[in-house]
């Protein structure tokens, strides 16, 4: 089911299912659906994941104390530690008996981290009263025992993997806040964030800012990477999630609680150097009129009802003069008519358009349909690929999971990515594709391979109606030769046809004799 992920002692995902299992347990003997138990749970997680933090300081700064120089908050606060007062520790907790009030208790160890940690005021849940003393007995002990011996990113990628757990038992509400890391890992390897201001103007649970802030540490190579973050949500629930998401993985950003058609709180035009989003598809009924005039919007808006465009124009603008963005968009808007094909004509114009990536089926634990991942970079303008475009169809790349859910695994979003660099002429990483670069580009330089990807001008984009569609651009794989004459096969074939089709005559026939005499 997933890749197992191993760091030293600790094999993260197969803590990650144990205490997924135990959760969902509790809840399959609870009266509470997955949407309300997921952010209780998620809040436990972040809270163990505090007090870790928080003993590990606690152990480094005993001693330091003296006489006239008491430890206090500010001592935690500048290793970067979260202040957990006495009643937010997890092991006093533990103590409480079956028969205390432990959702209130949990409710007012959330509240005080919130008192003493400004940045997090109204983020935590306080919703714990809605489960029974019995289930939250359980999840206390059973958080604490299977998380108890991990530490750092390995509580980042739990509070992941149950998002993304959580996602699917959602179904389409899940698909609201969490996109699959696969899909936001080959964006960021693609649009390379590494040193400035990132913005996803539809944030959800915040995976696209982890990712980035994981690629500026896997890159530093001695260098000083440092990522500002700027989010949007609009679901007052996901912006605390996403608040929770960067708190567990040791960030911090400006995540505003706002409705990014009608809202720029950030004031984005030309602001931003990354700009990376999954953004709801084909959203229809948008107030257009209280759009007309806003800067985020330079071509015109579309007159057709839906939203694909407005979203387009959205991430184009915030990029500054060397921006890059990276963002999900539904297949249709490759090929739309109307007013869209002449917003996409003045976009590809503008030689921003970089790089399209046609993504296969079932990659989305919420939706079967395939998508389109575009890739612009303001920056190409003046150098050899301004009049061009790199499309590749990767839709046949991919690893079946199960019979519904699709992804990528390392090797291939490596594999994806270094196309790009090749395209760029930047050096590919070699981490794990070696074998699948040697196959496709023997000599280490870019070439178009038919079936997979192709680079094409923007003249011949003009030629086939301003489509950004990879299927019209890169053809299809070269048909093996199996050595057999045709003319032989042909031959063949037709011998195979022919007894076939007595065979068929025959079963007819007697079909036809069998119902006949059910008749009689």
């Amino acid at each position: 089911m997933i890749a197992k992920e191993s760091t030293g002692k600790t094999d993260i995902y197969d803590i990650a299912d144990r205490l997924w299992e135990t959760a969902d347990e509790l809840r399959a003997n609870s009266h509470l659906k997955a949407g309300d138990y997921s952010v209780p749970v998620l809040g436990l997680i972040f809270l163990k994941f505090a007090d870790s933090r928080f003993a590990k300081a606690e152990a480094g700064l005993a001693g330091s104390s003296t006489g006239r120089r008491q430890i206090g908050k500010a001592n935690y606060q500048a290793k970067g530690v979260l202040y957990l007062p006495p009643v937010s520790r997890f092991a006093n907790l533990l103590l409480l008996k079956e028969g205390d009030n432990l959702g209130k208790a949990i409710n007012d160890a959330m509240a005080a981290i919130e008192d003493e940690n400004p940045g997090l005021k109204g983020v935590l849940p306080r919703t714990y009263q809605a489960l029974s003393n019995s289930t939250l007995v359980s999840l206390l002990r059973s958080v604490n025992a299977i998380l108890g011996d991990i530490d750092g990113d390995a509580f980042g990628k739990v509070y992941e993997y149950f998002l993304g757990k959580f996602a699917v038992a959602e179904g389409s509400k899940g698909g609201e806040y969490f996109t699959p890391s696969p899909i936001v890992q080959l964006i960021v390897e693609i649009i390379e964030p590494f040193n400035g201001k990132i913005l996803d103007p539809a944030c959800g649970s915040g995976g696209m800012f982890v990712q980035s802030a994981r690629f500026v540490d896997e890159h530093r190579n001695g260098k000083t990477g440092r990522l500002s973050i700027y989010g949007q949500e609009r679901v007052d629930e996901t912006v605390r999630l996403c608040k929770m998401n960067l708190a567990v993985h040791g960030l911090e950003g400006q995540i505003s609680q706002s409705n990014t058609y009608y809202e720029d709180p950030f004031k984005s035009a030309g602001k931003f150097d990354y700009v990376m989003a999954n953004p709801p598809f084909n959203v229809n009924k948008i107030d257009k009129p209280k759009l007309e005039g806003d800067k985020r919007f330079p071509f015109e808006l579309p007159k057709a009802d839906n939203g694909n465009y407005i979203w387009i124009q959205a991430f184009y603008s915030a990029l500054n003069d060397t921006g890059r963005a990276g963002f999900v968009m539904a297949n249709s808007a490759a090929d739309a008519g109307g007013t869209e094909l002449e917003i996409r004509k003045k976009l590809i114009a503008e030689k921003a358009v970089d790089v399209i990536v046609a993504v296969g089926s079932n990659f989305f634990y919420t939706v079967t349909l395939p998508v389109t991942l575009w890739f612009l970079d303001r920056g190409k303008r003046g150098n050899d690929r301004e009049d061009q475009v790199l499309f590749i169809d990767a839709r046949k790349v991919f690893r079946q999971i199960d019979r519904s859910h699709r992804d990528w695994t390392p090797e291939q979003i490596e594999f994806l990515a270094n196309i790009a660099r090749l395209y760029r002429g930047e050096a590919v990483e070699s981490t794990s594709s070696q074998k699948l670069m040697a196959a496709a580009f023997g000599d280490g330089l870019y070439a178009d391979v038919p079936g997979l990807c192709a680079v094409v001008t923007l003249d011949r984009i003009e030629q086939q109606g301003w489509s950004l569609n990879p299927g019209r651009y890169v053809g299809l794989p070269e048909a093996e030769d199996d050595g057999i004459d045709f003319r032989t096969r042909l031959e063949e074939l037709n011998g195979e046809l022919a007894t076939l089709s007595l065979a068929a005559a025959a079963l007819q026939e007697q079909i036809a004799a069998n119902v006949t005499e059910l008749l009689r």
